[in-house]
């Protein structure tokens, strides 16, 4: 059937270009990184610990409320839910460096509402949940659309409480679309470099995740900053295959 709009090999010629333009880089980046050795300093191990701690603890944050306000939305009809829906999305198409001036005016020390979490990893935290948390809220809307009602109508019928329906009804049935979402979300926060550095600084031990630690890497020391971004490169691939993995179950 394929066939009738051409043999494989055409198609694969034709984006040939863009896949080399994709593919050049990261060859380049794991040949440079294959023997570059680097003495690890405090600086270096604090970013990688610091990017972990930090990105686990969004997520967490992204999961425990980000999990109920998905279900409202997929569920139910309220007054403004269309601007909620779209609130949700625009995270992912908002400049990252426009994110972080936004959340200076919002939680800065004379912002909206004064906070003194800057230059803290809480900061660090709130940057990478606002960038972070629209795939993991998007995955999870998805998913609680598609569950079958039915199963839950059942349940209810039986005598199951609300709260009983979904633990052991609902988010059975959702639970490896959650995954699936919570990793891109965790991968995505682990990323985060534009908010952050506006938002929480970059202070060594501090607020510099691993992307920050890339960038003055490449001013200072770039073998670390080859080294920060091999590792980085590792960690986004085994995201991926997680990812795909969920998504065949």
């Amino acid at each position: 059937m394929s066939r009738i709009v051409g043999r494989w090999w055409w198609w694969l010629l034709a984006g040939l270009p863009l896949l080399a333009f994709l593919a050049i880089p990261v060859v380049a980046l794991i040949l440079k990184s294959v023997g570059n050795r680097i003495a690890t300093s405090s600086e270096f191990n604090d970013a990688i610990r610091l990017s972990f701690e930090t990105s686990l603890a969004s997520i967490v944050v992204t999961v425990v409320f980000g999990t109920p306000l998905a279900f409202a939305i997929a569920r139910y009809q309220f007054p403004f839910r269309k601007a909620v829906n779209v609130l949700f999305d625009l995270p992912i198409v908002f400049p990252p460096a426009a994110a972080g001036i936004a959340l200076l005016l919002a939680f800065g020390r004379e912002g909206l509402i004064p906070t003194s979490f800057g230059a803290t990893s809480i900061a660090v935290v709130m940057a990478q949940c606002f960038v972070s948390s629209p795939f993991y809220l998007r995955a999870a809307i998805n998913a609680f659309s598609a569950t079958d009602t039915g199963i839950e109508e059942c349940a209810a019928l039986e005598g199951a409480r609300p709260l009983e329906v979904f633990a052991k009804v609902v988010m059975p049935q959702c639970s490896s679309q959650l995954a699936s979402g919570a990793v891109t979300s965790w991968a995505r926060a682990l990323g985060e470099f534009g908010a952050t550095i506006l938002f929480a600084g970059n202070l060594a031990g501090r607020t510099q995740t691993m992307p920050l630690a890339i960038y003055i890497g490449w001013e200072n020391d770039l073998d670390q900053a080859i080294t920060l971004s091999a590792i980085m490169l590792g960690i986004a691939f085994l995201a991926i295959l997680v990812v795909r993995a969920f998504g065949k179950q």
